[in-house]
């Protein structure tokens, strides 16, 4: 089935959660109060983090507010995980960032993003891509403005507005261990279970 077609039946079915499968990736995605979050593990290794792509898109008829600090990762002994702030990630492509690493995970997370052709977010990361490029000139501050563009931030989401991201779960490289995610936005909580590096259970 077509991935749009599995997310109008994701808007049509709130309550359930969707997976399928785009650009290599494995998405959940999840929609209630017409609020729909997707999320899919990306392969591409960045220092100790394990990274995940997340979308949002506001359908309800209030702004939203999206905090990456909600995105939590329960392991299976009840212990949790959460995203490491976006700026400790940029501050070390800053010091240690090599090009090799920022272009993998770039290359990673572009084929996600744009293999999903239904999904025009209006201010991801292309949008903020563009603006961070377009002031640096070095190879260093290339690399942290890549991770700062790709990096999920706080944002506030106006009906009809979408955004995407990617998140760092600090895990020594590894991708991220069987578990639930949870994401508590717009007054719901959304639940996402996941084998390990983020594969269907």
């Amino acid at each position: 089935m077509k991935a749009w077609l599995l997310l109008l039946a994701a808007a049509v079915c709130p309550a359930q959660v969707i997976e399928f499968e785009s650009g290599g990736l494995k998405y959940q995605t999840l929609t209630k109060n017409g609020v729909t979050i997707m999320f899919a593990h990306l392969n591409a290794r960045v220092r100790e983090y394990a990274t995940m792509q997340v979308a949002v898109s506001n359908g309800s008829g209030k702004a939203v507010i999206i905090r990456p600090d909600d995105f939590v990762w329960e392991l299976a002994d009840g212990s949790t995980m959460r995203p490491v702030p976006a700026r400790k990630v940029v501050s070390e492509m800053l010091d240690k960032g090599g090009r090799g690493e920022v272009v993998g995970l770039v290359s990673a997370y572009e084929t996600g993003l744009y293999g999903m052709t239904q999904l025009r977010t209006t201010s991801g990361y292309e949008s903020r891509r563009r603006a961070a490029l377009a002031e640096v000139n070095s190879t260093k501050l290339k690399a942290a403005a890549a991770a700062s563009a790709i990096a999920f931030v706080q944002m506030k989401l106006a009906p009809g507005e979408s955004t995407d991201g990617a998140m760092f779960y600090s895990n020594g490289g590894k991708p991220l261990p069987g578990g639930t995610l949870h994401v508590r936005a717009a007054g719901e909580m959304f639940n996402f279970q996941a084998s390990e590096g983020g594969t269907f259970k």
